[in-house]
């Protein structure tokens, strides 16, 4: 079980970058902080209209560094136990159970056991390009995240 102590968000960063630079694409999948497709963290992608829903699948004892979201959002946890480092907040959850999650927040996620949960996002241009999404949703910097709101005030 993680160590439930402060993180800070330089720390989460300085765990991205160390992460970073030892990508093994095994072990660690990592492409210099572009948002990673992988087959080692399933993901399913659903469309309504107006709303974007993105699954993802973690097995236990792995984690994944998320991009920082652009918006408000909702997440469902379906199945398992996640351990979730924000800022200087770390909270468990077990399944099932959902969140409303604040924007501008990178966060580490840590699989206790084998989880699914599940992202609700807007989509107002009802796009199906996850490139598309992605650039809409999420910032990969703390600077893209500022210059992406400062563009949208």
């Amino acid at each position: 079980m993680p160590d439930n102590s402060v993180v800070t968000k330089s720390k989460i960063i300085k765990l991205q970058d160390q992460l970073l630079k030892n990508v093994d694409n095994k072990n660690i999948i990592g492409d210099n902080g572009e948002v990673v497709r992988s087959e080692l963290f399933p993901l399913k992608h659903s469309f309504a209209d107006g709303i974007y829903v993105r699954q993802m699948e973690m097995n236990k004892d792995s984690m994944v560094v998320g991009a920082i979201h652009n918006h408000e959002h909702v997440w469902f946890l379906l199945t398992g136990h996640i351990v979730v480092h924000a800022h200087e907040v770390v909270e468990e959850y077990i399944a099932p159970c959902y969140v409303k999650c604040s924007p501008g927040i990178k966060r580490v996620i840590y699989a206790v056991e084998n989880s699914i949960f599940v992202n609700i996002h807007k989509n107002p241009t009802n796009t199906q390009d996850l490139n598309e999404l992605e650039a809409e949703i999420v910032s990969r910097s703390y600077e893209e995240y500022e210059d992406y709101i400062n563009k949208n005030k």
